[in-house]
């Protein structure tokens, strides 16, 4: 971009410039405002010092009086009257106040009568600070005596007050109050932390300090405040500096009535309020200088508004693509700016040609992923497959030798069963955690009674010690599948990890169903509990792999109560204590529960066309069929099948999918439109025959059982027109549910 050749000013100068121009008049006026300020403040504080050290005055005035009035109320006593010395020596034991020493009564000579730090009639001691006790006996009014330690080394401050004897004697009544008293006085009135503050009897020795209270007492204040009081008369404000070393402002005041004094030291910064002031001061000149300011300097901000306007033109268009252009200008930064916007819109368009080519590959990518996630599900629904297909006939085999009861083989089937379980189960995590990956696991939530569906899970555990506790009904909307699957995972999970002892509580919480499943196993150490429900996570094993698992069951139990509006937790008390899973379901409502449909037995014979190219898993379902009462007739392809079916109709039809010549989907059409043909055929040899021509095609039973388990697999068998789906390996129960709602 072509610049203005000539002079290019700086706009650093401008402003500097324009500063000058503002500040000069302000700096003046600052000067002098905080200078008046500060004078104002110290005349401001001394005031406030001089009234705080004359309210704690007061306050030690009032102290002092209240000792007087309780001395005076002792003095009262009949006892003191009558001359009956034991008697008052109990009752000034027993109404002195609890921060006295003791009571000390004094004859007119001086001489002690008795002393409640004593026994009565005990040796007289030293009367300490004697002269307040002759200023007492002789000026017949209330004294504040001097602090001292007595002969036990504690320090005491003397009020006395003058008393008439049984013969109208001057006698002294004293109490013998503790410093301690007034600094309870000092801590009433909330001292800040840096302040200082000391009362000082009419000696000028210390009776309490806010700071080193024990150290202090009965001493002399520092140097320089004993020197303050001596030449400022009764009252006054000075710096001073304190027995620590600390260097303050201190103001003190002499009581008229007892002659004490009270001292109040705090830094020289003051209470915080000066700095507040000062600041307000300086503020209100600083605006009237920024006002001038404004009228000065304004012909030069509108001139470089005018140039920045220029060059936010420019960035606008950068912004939106169009080409940059900014007028000419003698400020050096903004003629800099414009060339950098220049710059910046050429390669703002390099930039735009390598983001595109970006977003391209990046389509690539993700295109590749979601190739790579297709080829994953693949994988894991054929592995599914391949793996169910041998675990088929070994469950078959199974079941037939359990209904043939052969006691010989027992522990060996029951070793099995567990392994073919395990391994069924691995195969069902994999593919249900490759579900929750891709986000395509679901629910078909329905009023489902809990309590049944935790029965069954139970029941289901034969064998294992597993106990239940649950009411007859608990209502919620639930996948009865899914929630099998669920307590199927966290009683395996208990047996894997040793429990000798697992139960199951059902209850209502909170408007909430609940589950409790608790065992005395393993148990989990804290950083395990943290991790449990995350997929493939296990805690460290040996290389012998006890437990055994892929560490899946716990993540798909957590997601499968998600998907269901619940939460799952898990507790446990540390290795070696076992450990606790709740479940947490919302509440459905309650429904009627229907009547049972009549159908004939689960093991009423049956006329059944078993299709599988797996001879063995074929042969063994067969046997376990026939051995239930069923009459099978087995073939391993579609064709044979249609075949068998041409030559005599059969009631069911379990047909496997992956078929070498036809899909076991198109096998279930075909064979369903065969027999519609043949009713057909057989209604148009007479009238006789009309009724099986219209109902004949609706007779057969479809049952799938294949190795392809996903959801989209069964939904798929329901839409090419199967009755049931059954996962291999397929269960004895699940056979005889299946053949149940067939036809004689």
């Amino acid at each position: 971009m072509r610049q203005e050749a000539g002079l290019a000013l700086s706009l650093r100068h401008l402003l500097i410039l324009l500063t000058a121009i503002g500040l000069l008049p302000l700096a003046l006026l600052g000067g002098w405002s905080i200078h008046g300020a500060a004078r104002y403040l110290e005349q401001e504080q001394e005031r406030l010092m001089i009234g705080h050290a004359r309210a704690l005055s007061s306050a030690v005035d009032a102290e002092l009086d209240g000792t007087v009035a309780a001395l005076s109320g002792i003095a009262k006593s009949p006892a003191l009257a009558g001359g009956d010395m034991r008697a008052f020596y109990e009752t000034a034991r027993r109404l002195a106040r609890p921060d006295w020493l003791g009571v000390v009564l004094t004859d007119a000579d001086g001489n002690p009568i008795f002393r409640t730090m004593a026994p009565f009639g005990a040796p007289a001691a030293r009367i300490a600070d004697p002269d307040s006790l002759h200023q007492a006996r002789e000026q017949r009014r209330p004294i504040a005596g001097r602090v001292a330690r007595g002969q036990g080394g504690r320090a005491a401050v003397p009020v006395r007050i003058p008393v008439n004897g049984p013969d109208g004697q001057p006698w002294v009544l004293t109490a013998a109050v503790q410093p301690d008293r007034f600094l309870d006085v000092i801590a009433r009135q909330k001292v800040p932390p840096d302040s200082v503050i000391g009362v000082l009897d009419s000696g000028g020795n210390m009776v309490a300090r806010s700071r080193d209270q024990e150290r202090t007492v009965a001493g002399s204040p520092s140097a320089s405040l004993a020197a303050l009081m001596r030449s400022a008369g009764p009252e006054s404000v000075g710096p001073t500096t304190a027995l620590e070393g600390d260097r303050l402002i201190s103001a003190y005041t002499t009581s008229p009535r007892y002659g004490w004094v009270v001292a109040v030291g705090a830094p020289g910064a003051g209470f915080g309020v000066g700095l507040f002031q000062r600041y307000a001061v300086y503020l209100a000149g600083a605006l009237v200088s920024l006002g001038a300011c404004f009228a000065l300097a304004s012909w030069l901000s509108n001139r470089i508004v005018r140039r920045i306007r220029s060059v936010q033109a420019g960035a606008a268009a950068l912004g939106s693509g169009d080409s940059v252009r900014v007028a000419p200008s003698r400020i050096k930064e903004i003629r800099q700016m414009g060339m950098a916007l220049e710059a910046a819109a050429a390669q703002r368009a390099a930039h735009e040609d390598e983001r595109s080519r970006l977003l391209g590959a990046r389509e690539e990518a993700l295109d590749a992923a979601r190739q790579a996630a297709r080829a994953k599900d693949d994988f894991l629904a054929m592995l599914g497959h391949e793996l169910r297909n041998p675990l088929s006939p070994i469950q078959t085999s199974l079941d037939l030798m359990d209904l043939r009861d052969e006691p010989g083989s027992q522990r060996e089937r029951a070793i099995m069963r567990r392994q073919v379980s395990h391994l069924r189960r691995l195969v069902d995590d994999l593919l249900d955690v490759s579900r929750i990956a891709s986000g395509k696991l679901a629910v078909d939530p329905r009023p489902l009674n809990l309590a049944d569906t935790v029965r069954h899970a139970v029941a289901a555990r034969a064998g294992e010690p597993v106990t239940l506790e649950a009411p007859p009904e608990v209502w919620i909307d639930g996948d009865e599948t899914r929630l099998s699957q669920v307590l199927g995972n966290l009683l395996s999970n208990a047996a894997r990890f040793g429990s000798s002892a697992t139960s199951v509580v059902l209850d209502v919480v909170d408007g909430q169903a609940r589950i409790k499943v608790a065992d005395n196993g393993a148990g989990m150490a804290p950083d395990l509990l943290a991790r449990v429900f995350e997929p493939f996570y296990q805690a460290p094993q040996p290389l012998a792999r006890r437990t055994g698992g892929l560490g899946l069951g716990l993540a798909i139990v957590r997601e499968i109560v998600t998907l269901h509006g619940g939460r799952v937790a898990a507790f446990s008390d540390g290795p070696g204590a076992g450990s606790r899973f709740e479940v947490l379901l919302p509440l459905g409502a309650a429904v009627a529960s229907a009547a049972p449909d009549s159908a004939p037995g689960a093991d009423a014979a049956r006329s059944i066309l078993l299709v599988d190219d797996n001879e063995d898993a074929a042969s063994a379902t067969a046997l376990l069929l026939r051995h239930l009462g069923h009459s099978v007739r087995v073939a391993h392809s579609a064709a044979a099948a249609r075949a068998l079916a041409q030559e005599a109709p059969a009631a069911v039809a379990i047909l496997d999918i992956g078929l070498p010549d036809m899909d076991g989907y198109a096998l279930a059409g075909a064979l369903r439109e065969d027999m519609r043909r043949r009713a057909r055929r057989d209604a148009a040899r007479g009238p006789q025959m009309d009724a099986a021509a219209d109902g004949g095609a609706g007779a057969l039973r479809l049952v799938a059982l294949t190795g392809y388990g996903q959801q989209s697999d069964v939904a798929r068998a329901l839409a090419a027109g199967f009755d049931v789906h059954l996962t291999k390996p397929a269960t004895l129960e699940a056979l005889r549910r299946a053949l149940a709602a067939a036809p004689g």
